[in-house]
Formats: C-alpha cells, sequence, structure tokens
C-alpha cells in the first residue's frame, strides 16, 4: 500500500511539472490563454511607469492604452495627474524617491540641479542606436541640453502658434481690411469698439478681449510687432532682460492707449482664459490676440450664439520698424527623463528608449495622437480629421497625446486637417511664423539666483507692467520697479546669465 501510495505521489508531481513547462513554452512562444499565437500583451514582458499631466476632467479610457501596449509590447503603468496638481506631486515624489522611472519633469530649479549631480540618464550616447529617436531635431534638442548634455526626449510643438483672431463680419460690415501694422490693428480696435460692428445699435462691443497672462495673452506678441526681445535680448554684447529695452516701453504705451480709450477690456489683468473667451463667443469683443488654434472653439462656441459669425486668423502685423517678428517657445513640451533611482541599469534604459522609439513609429504616433482611425478619426487627402465628438475625444484620446515623441516630420504621423477654413489657415501661418522668430537666447543658459529667486523677480515687473498698462503707475514708476528689480537679486541675475554664456 504504502510502495501504492509513493507511486502515485511522484506521477502527479511529475504531471504539475510537465504541466508548468508546457504552459512556460507556450507564454514564451508568444500564445495567449487561450493557446493562439499574436494573443494580448505578454505578461511577462516588463512594465514601464510613466507619470503625466492630466488636462482633462477624468482619467482617460484605457482602450487606446491597450492598443498602445499591443503595438509596442509593453505593459504601462500610467500615473496621471491632475495638471494644475502635477508639479507638487513631482516635487513630492522626487524629494521621497519614490519616482516613476519616466518623468515629466521641468528643466530649471531643484530639477536642474539633480540633473547636474547625475540622478538622470544621460541619453544621447544611446540615441543612435534606435532608428526613430536619432531622427529627432537637433535645433529642438539643444534647447534641452544641460552644461551641453542630453538628458531626455521631447513632444514637439510649433515653434510660435502666435497670432490675431478677428471678427470679419465685423471687419466686412466697417470696411476694414486685414491689418497689416500696429496702427491699422489700433484703427481696427478702435472701430470695433466705436463704430456699431454688429449693427445692434447699442454701444455694447470692445475691440480687444485679453487676460492676465503676458506671455500667452496679447503683450508678448504685440511686443514682437515692436521688435522687443523674447524675454532676453543682447545690447551692446551684454545681455539684459527685455523690459530694459526700449521697445519693450513702445509695448506698453501701445497698449495703454488701448486701454485708456476703452478698445480693451478694462479688467483684463484679473481676466482668466475662459472669461477671456467668452467675450468672443458672445459678441463682445472682435479680436484675441493668442494660439490661431483657438479659432475652431471660439468659432463652434460662438456661432451657436451667433449665426453670421465669421472668423478670421492673421499672423502678420508689422510695427513701427517696419518689419514682422514673433517671439519663439523652445520648440518641446512634456520633456521625459529617466532617473536612476528607479532605472537602475543600463540595460532597464536601454528597454525604455527601445519602448519610446517604437512610439515613433508612423502606426502609433497616430494611434497616442489621434486614436483609432475610423473611430476617432478619418484620413481625407492624406491628413486627418478628427470626429466632432469632442466629449469622446476629451475621453478617450487627449489624454494620451502627451505620451507623443517627435512631431509629424519625424514621427511620420498624420498632420490634421480642419473642416474650419480658418484653422486650417492657422496651420499654415505657424509655419510662416517660423520664418520670422525671436528666439530667447538664456533657454540653456543658467543663474543660481534667477532660480531661487525668479517668482519674487518676476512679480516685480509683471505687476509693473500691468500698472503701468492701466495707469497706475508713469513711467518714473516703472523705471523706479526696474531698479528694485535689480536690488532684489537682477543684478546679480544678469550677471550670472552674461557668465554662463
Amino acid at each position: 500500500m504504502k510502495k501504492k501510495l509513493t507511486i502515485l505521489i511522484l506521477f502527479t508531481l511529475f504531471g504539475i511539472i510537465l504541466f508548468a513547462c508546457s504552459n512556460n513554452e507556450s507564454a514564451s512562444n508568444g500564445e495567449d490563454d487561450s493557446g493562439s499565437e499574436g494573443g494580448t500583451v505578454n505578461k511577462d514582458l516588463n512594465e514601464i511607469s510613466i507619470l503625466a499631466p492630466l488636462h482633462s476632467a477624468e482619467t482617460p479610457d484605457p482602450m487606446l492604452e491597450e492598443k498602445i501596449e499591443e503595438l509596442t509590447e509593453v505593459k504601462l503603468d500610467l500615473q496621471y495627474v491632475p495638471a494644475n496638481n502635477y508639479q507638487d506631486r513631482m516635487n513630492t515624489a522626487f524629494a521621497t524617491s519614490s519616482m516613476p522611472e519616466v518623468a515629466n519633469i521641468p528643466i530649471e530649479g531643484n530639477f536642474k540641479e539633480a540633473i547636474r549631480d547625475g540622478q538622470f540618464w544621460e541619453i544621447e550616447p544611446y540615441l543612435d542606436e534606435y532608428e526613430n529617436l536619432q531622427k529627432l531635431k537637433d535645433d529642438i534638442l539643444d534647447n534641452m541640453r544641460v552644461d551641453g548634455k542630453l538628458y531626455s526626449l521631447y513632444q514637439g510643438r510649433p515653434l510660435s502658434r502666435q497670432g490675431i483672431i478677428y471678427r470679419k463680419d465685423w471687419a466686412d460690415n466697417l470696411g476694414l481690411d486685414t491689418p497689416q501694422t500696429t496702427e491699422e490693428f489700433f484703427e481696427m480696435m478702435k472701430q470695433f469698439t466705436e463704430n456699431d460692428p454688429d449693427g445692434n445699435g447699442v454701444d455694447d462691443t470692445i475691440g480687444l478681449a485679453d487676460r492676465g497672462d503676458l506671455a500667452y495673452g496679447s503683450f508678448n506678441t504685440i511686443a514682437s510687432w515692436f521688435n522687443a526681445p523674447n524675454e532676453w535680448g543682447e545690447q551692446d554684447g551684454q545681455l539684459l532682460p527685455a523690459f530694459m529695452f526700449p521697445e519693450y516701453k513702445e509695448t506698453l504705451d501701445f497698449m495703454r492707449d488701448l486701454h485708456k480709450n476703452g478698445y480693451i477690456n478694462q479688467d483684463f489683468p484679473v481676466t482668466s482664459k475662459p472669461d477671456q473667451q467668452d467675450m468672443i463667443k458672445s459678441g463682445k469683443a472682435g479680436a484675441y490676440i493668442g494660439c490661431m488654434c483657438d479659432v475652431s472653439q471660439l468659432y463652434s462656441d460662438g456661432v451657436a450664439l451667433n449665426p453670421d459669425m465669421e472668423l478670421d486668423v492673421h499672423n502678420q502685423i508689422k510695427g513701427p520698424h517696419g518689419e514682422y517678428q514673433i517671439w519663439a517657445i523652445p520648440g518641446y513640451n512634456h520633456p521625459y527623463f529617466f532617473p536612476k533611482s528607479t532605472v537602475e541599469t543600463e540595460e532597464e534604459l536601454k528597454e525604455i528608449l527601445s519602448f519610446f522609439d517604437k512610439m515613433m513609429e508612423p502606426e502609433v504616433s497616430n494611434t497616442v495622437y489621434w486614436g483609432i482611425e475610423g473611430e476617432h478619426y478619418n484620413v481625407e487627402n492624406g491628413k486627418a480629421v478628427s470626429i466632432e465628438d469632442s466629449g469622446k475625444l476629451d475621453r478617450e484620446v487627449i489624454p494620451y497625446q502627451t505620451l507623443e515623441i517627435g512631431e509629424p516630420e519625424t514621427n511620420g504621423r498624420y498632420e490634421g486637417a480642419f473642416p474650419l477654413e480658418a484653422r486650417e489657415k492657422a496651420e499654415k501661418l505657424f509655419k510662416d511664423n517660423e520664418n520670422y522668430l525671436i528666439k530667447n537666447p538664456i533657454i540653456t543658459l543658467d543663474s543660481e539666483t534667477y532660480d531661487l529667486k525668479s517668482e519674487e523677480l518676476n512679480t516685480i515687473i509683471i505687476d509693473a507692467t500691468f500698472n503701468y498698462i492701466i495707469g497706475q503707475i508713469d513711467e518714473q514708476g516703472f523705471d523706479e520697479a526696474i531698479e528694485q528689480w535689480k536690488s532684489a537679486g537682477g543684478n546679480d541675475v544678469i550677471k550670472e546669465f552674461n557668465a554662463s554664456k
């Protein structure tokens, strides 16, 4: 009896071993649980954790995440954080050594020091090993360097999307052509305010809707028309902040005149972007300076309230110096870094870079940016046309766009086509802007004082700029603010940026 029991136990153990081996062999051959080839993502593949900002109200539907995993053969651990809380969350993760394997962080402040301290992988030595990653644009990569070294990948952005959006139907009613100069733009704002452009017989319109954002509102773009530097400029071989240049003060006077005459919303320094846009949608204001891409939303919401609304976009406004220029961004968004605290070996780094290399294949990049063809977009004449259901896109597609690496020229994804003529025109004007860029000369330079005191120093000048435009201070008051900026650390900032050239 004992002998029979021993034999039975041995046969049972042998069967278990055979079953386990069979399962392992199936997994190594890429079979799913049903035994068929292909199948879903291999459960044995490494998982990559990515912390990404979320610009929508809810975490996205996992449909595209699963599709990306299938195409790249990588399991993802996507951790979304609301964009307005993202920086705090990243700071906490960094301070507590709980970083993900892929982190979207700014190249400044404490993080820049951590980069210098060797806490993130330098990736340039590996890029030539990857067919797609080596296509990334050198001029954009150069804008991301720290002490000449490259540590991150980027999501591409047009270098300048700034221009004007205006009520073409109002201009036509008043016999106004598209403005070509700052004087003509000022005249249009005057006519939009004073001459009843909507023909309702009521004094209820203004020219320009603006908001409390010097960069992405009106100010920086108008300053470009006056040929002011982009944040910093060079004068007699020395780098100086833009507000020390005469062109900045010309911009102040131009906007002060708009405000004094009532051609711009009087409370613009405390106006939010949604409220600014509502002035266009509701028919209160006739012009908007910012990303020309905003014309789609302004029109779709506005035409429901004003069926006669017609919007147009324009970029080239020449200033008193007789030429057109426009300020540029560095050309990237969402730089992704690889912390050594979580990516512990070169082998792990290469696996992650291999994943991002696959993310630049056209099929994957189209999935990341546009979604699933036939469900989220269609292809017409070689361009992607998104479905009209913006709610579905917000839930299922838009959050994944932060994972894009490169841009259409490098990753092969479709460029967009847009039903609205003005939006299609905006795409062409983005590219036209690239011929007239004012670049920021301090992008890769360093100032320890600025890293420590940037918020305090920026507040001094932002407050002075707004207060001058609304008439709270005069030129002497603005000059006093500059002296305050210098004594609060600005003089050291100037020295340090110049020393790091």
